[in-house]
């Protein structure tokens, strides 16, 4: 596959991470208009950085859009004339609805959209996509990608705001949860390196449980919380200062930013 990656930030250099560990493209171009940052990756195979996003394009079939919501337009209005029915565009936009890339585009190119997070760049991204009448005949390209890249969904775009919230802000706010339970550890008494390790192993494998058992959470809680315990103390005390009422009203709170910002 010959992948363009247009604008090689913090979530463009994490997909061209993971892109690279997995060996998952023919070339790769990336670009971004000061180049100091990515010029090191011209170190690996049949990778090419650039600040010209049209030559980027001219060389791929696959273009992965990670810029700015802001400058997504430009961006468009700038490859049009470039793009044909041999072009996938992959957006990673947030707030960017399939619609108004079609209004730049037109309808006959293939349009994937998709919201990966940075833990694309060790293979372990919880990544959603959906995509337009075209697209779908190409999307088992898209999942070939993200796939290889960790675990992908097809939703329908309806959700995709929804599922920035849960995927792309999650990542934050797991690891908020895992700073505050290494900071516990701390207060109970290990080194702070100790803790973090404790803590992020323990919630890697509360995750692994549920993925490989197929269990639900509750049901696992119920394996380790016996009458009296400390366990069920902890969590009751937890439930008491509003641990599942503050996550939830989190997520609404940044499901309200993302509607916010696709409104401008």
């Amino acid at each position: 596959m010959k992948i363009a990656l247009i604008g090689t930030g913090n979530l463009g250099l994490s997909i061209a991470k993971g892109l690279v560990i997995n060996n998952t493209y023919t070339t790769l171009s990336l670009t971004k208009r000061n180049l100091d940052s990515i010029k090191s990756w011209t170190q690996y195979k049949n990778v090419f950085v650039t600040s010209d996003n049209k030559e980027a394009v001219k060389n791929a079939d696959i273009l992965i859009l990670a810029v700015q919501p802001s400058q997504l337009d430009s961006v468009l209005t700038e490859l049009k004339p470039l793009l044909g029915a041999r072009h996938i565009l992959i957006s990673t936009v947030t707030g960017y609805p399939i619609s108004r890339i079609e209004a730049f585009v037109g309808e006959k190119i293939s349009i994937v959209r998709s919201m990966p997070n940075t833990a694309i760049s060790v293979r372990k991204s919880m990544t959603c996509l959906c995509s337009n009448a075209q697209g779908k005949k190409t999307l088992t390209v898209a999942e070939a990608i993200f796939n290889g890249l960790g675990t992908c969904l097809i939703i329908d775009e309806k959700l995709m705001q929804a599922a920035t919230v849960l995927c792309a802000s999650g990542i934050a706010f797991w690891m908020r949860l895992i700073r505050a339970t290494t900071q516990g550890g701390v207060q109970l008494g290990f080194d702070a390196d100790v803790a973090l390790k404790m803590s992020m192993q323990t919630a890697m494998g509360a995750a692994s449980l549920l993925i490989e058992s197929g269990t639900h959470p509750e049901e696992e809680i119920d394996r380790v919380t016996t009458p009296r315990s400390c366990t069920i103390t902890g969590l009751n005390e937890m439930e008491h200062q509003g641990l599942s009422s503050s996550l939830i009203r989190g997520l609404n709170a940044s499901f309200n930013k993302i509607k916010e910002i696709a409104q401008h």
